[in-house]
């Protein structure tokens, strides 16, 4: 056979391991497959749910192996071919050397065998095959095998994008975003780059006490010209391990923006730090949509009145019927303890939402409003306040050290209230 022959295990069923680097994103590829059952087809097809698949051009076909030959008798092959095989295992290493007569020399292959053994699989990779799954198996193990094949090509980690959201305008998203990302670069000793989104009313700018005469809106409107070079140019450095991507926060042009302008320019950011934090502004277009489903991790921010939890929830569900196959929003609720404020209880804010939370923030309306005002983070206002431990959890979260306690009592058996039930 003249298939590429890449030396792995053979893979089976396992856990997902969580891990503190950014997934890697699968390049443009294309990929056929060809399958004898429907239910293979279907976890085939389910693979593209996967946010590391977003690049990616798959059609499935059926017909096996067989059809897969008679294919590209005719037609140039594809990067890889998924073919499903029920041949017994002495007639596998046969029908796949038919396949391999009109396969391109570059055409990479993964079977989806029904029989699990160990002495056919070592044939199929001696002879080129690149991975054997045995089935039944799940979307994310073929995704895995395919991410290994290609994306791992690359030598270089990529860094890890932690996407924060506010429930509702003026919940406090980027205050967050901005102290989580100081406490990464503090505690952790992580490099840390801010990246503000909002480009009309930006406030990361402010909040470093920073006014550089470029940031992210030079990238966007370079269009292809932007590269590691330029990037490094536009950002500005905070403090030790904190750069920042500021936005112009003008008016002078309304910021449209098509739903993939942003993937170049934060792809190029992961290549440079090992952490991303995107202070992304409270609106729903199809760039925003597009940067909540393809970032490593995403936390809402939402204070605890009913406005709040309404869209929390909308959010929350939409973002995990985005991504299917990861770890759900965790959830932050901020100025908690308003005086006089009727308030949602975070453990029936969080269950009603349905989202981790990692967060308390109490309201302190002298701190923040200090250290807002003073172009500071709440650790440079007041060191030992016990706010920054909350930061520091988050953080620790968000990058996969360790899991945050919300400060908070289990919610597990809390209920939705009442008018939110009527309403939903």
């Amino acid at each position: 056979m003249s298939f590429l022959t890449p030396d792995q295990p053979a893979r089976t069923e396992e856990p997902a391991a969580e891990i503190a680097s950014g997934a890697r994103l699968v390049p443009r590829i294309t990929i056929q497959a060809f399958c004898e059952h429907s239910q293979t087809a279907q976890m085939v097809e389910s693979v593209m749910h996967d946010r590391r698949m977003s690049k990616v051009a798959l059609t499935t076909h059926n017909g096996g192996i067989d059809g897969a030959v008679e294919t590209y008798k005719s037609n140039p092959t594809p990067n890889l071919i998924i073919v499903e095989t029920s041949l017994p295992p002495e007639q596998v290493p046969q029908a796949l050397g038919r396949l391999a007569e009109v396969c391109d020399a570059a055409t990479r292959v993964v079977v989806l065998g029904h029989v699990n053994d160990v002495l056919l699989y070592r044939e199929l990779i001696r002879s080129g095959i690149s991975e054997y799954i045995v089935l039944p198996a799940t979307a994310q193990t073929l995704v895995n095998a395919i991410t290994e094949l290609f994306a791992s090509e690359s030598a270089a980690p990529i860094g890890r994008t932690i996407g924060f959201v506010s429930a509702k305008g003026g919940a406090g998203g980027s205050t967050v975003a901005h102290n989580v990302a100081w406490s990464i670069a503090t505690v952790l000793r992580q490099d840390c780059l801010i990246v503000d989104l909002d480009l009309p009313f930006g406030t990361v700018g402010l909040n470093f006490n920073q006014d550089p005469p470029h940031g992210l809106a030079d990238a966007l409107l370079a269009n292809q010209k932007v590269d590691q070079t330029m990037l490094d140019r536009l950002m500005s450095k905070a403090a030790n391990h904190i750069n920042l991507l500021t936005a112009p926060a003008a008016l002078d042009r309304t910021w449209d923006f098509e739903e993939g302008d942003f993937e170049q320019v934060i792809e190029i950011c992961q290549k440079s730090v090992p952490v991303v934090v995107l202070d992304i502004p409270h609106a729903w277009n199809a760039w925003t949509r597009r940067t909540l489903a393809a970032v490593d991790e995403v936390v809402i921010v939402a204070e605890p009145d009913l406005a709040n939890l309404r869209n929390a929830k909308n959010l929350a569900d939409t973002i995990k019927a985005m991504r299917p196959t990861e770890r759900g929003p965790s959830l932050v609720l901020n100025r908690v303890g308003v005086p006089r404020r009727p308030e949602i209880t975070p453990g029936e804010f969080a269950t009603s939402v349905e989202c981790q939370l990692v967060g308390q923030i109490a309201f302190d309306a002298a701190l923040f409003g200090t250290a807002a005002n003073n172009g500071q983070m709440i650790a440079e206002v007041a060191a030992n306040n016990k706010v920054n431990d909350i930061y520091k959890a988050v953080g620790m979260h968000v990058t996969g050290r360790t899991a945050a306690h919300s400060g908070g009592k289990s919610a597990s058996l809390l209920k939705l209230p009442a008018l939110f039930k009527k309403r939903a």
